[in-house]
């Protein structure tokens, strides 16, 4: 049968155990508005999205590769449209610094690592860098859009990076770790 997959997630006050439990098209609602809200807001993983189609909960009525698929264009959708809006406040953070100081003194220094990285990955590869970054599984994408979004400037190629880093990172979870848990 294998691990649940709540072991490996946290709660938000009953957030995510309502992706988890997510079902029907309240459930895909649901699920896009948790992508929207971890793109700029909650530094939680995005995996968690595919739970109601692992467990049977999303019930769409649909083969479960084509329940996967739904699920990863509409969490997909839902960060885009949430790193476009932490794009926007990125934009605005060139001008007055408040999110980079508030991400600055976090006390981890895994903020310095995701700049440092993200800056690296963005000067390199452009959005292509950026959907590389977002596509790492169990890695919280708000600091990466944020360091993203203090350098660039063009709305669509960043929309474009992040739905395909998100579906990407969703592509790689189900890759790697879909073998680990009918293992387990």
């Amino acid at each position: 049968m294998g691990l649940p997959l709540s072991e490996f997630y946290p709660d938000l006050g009953g957030l995510a155990d309502a992706v988890r439990n997510a079902s029907g098209v309240i459930g895909l609602a649901i699920i896009a508005i948790y992508s929207f809200l971890i793109a700029f807001i909650l530094p939680l993983p995005s995996e968690v999205v595919l739970a109601p189609v692992r467990t049977g909960t999303l019930a769409l009525g649909l083969p479960s590769y084509a329940e996967y698929a739904v699920v990863m264009v509409v969490s997909g959708a839902g960060k885009a449209a949430g790193s476009v809006f932490a794009f926007h406040i990125g934009q605005e953070a060139k001008e007055s610094g408040p999110v980079v100081r508030f991400l600055r003194n976090s006390r981890f220094n895994i903020v310095e690592w995701s700049e440092n990285k993200t800056v690296e990955l963005a000067r390199r590869y452009g959005y292509a860098g950026l959907a590389m970054a977002l596509s790492v599984p169990f890695f919280p994408d708000t600091l990466s859009i944020y360091a993203f979004a203090v350098l660039e400037r063009d709305y669509k190629k960043f929309a474009l990076a992040t739905f395909a880093g998100s579906v990407g990172r969703l592509l790689v979870t189900i890759g790697l770790f879909g073998v680990i848990f009918s293992i387990i």
